[in-house]
């Protein structure tokens, strides 16, 4: 996952800062300084980020030629509305 990923997955989740880092149990400004690129996030932080994210539905996609990005997860029975708590 890097600083772009992050930053489309929540806002793909409509999360705030706070939203996020609860879930995540990290702090908000960890995570405003990964998304800005001003930190790198150790691996425990970034796996607790993505861990949450895609709990929430996200899914990573990786470096392809096309670009690294993030898509909603379907899974069956499930509606296209997503939310975290």
């Amino acid at each position: 996952m890097n600083p772009a990923q992050l930053r489309m997955a929540r806002g793909a989740l409509r999360l705030t800062l706070e939203a996020l880092a609860k879930k995540a149990g990290v702090h908000r400004n960890t995570i405003s300084n990964i998304e800005t690129g001003r930190y790198a996030g150790d691996a425990a932080t970034m796996g607790a980020l993505r861990n949450a994210l895609e709990e929430a539905g996200i899914r990573f996609i990786a470096e392809n030629g096309g670009g690294a990005g993030v898509r909603f997860s379907q899974p069956e029975g499930k509606s296209e509305s997503r939310s975290i708590t």
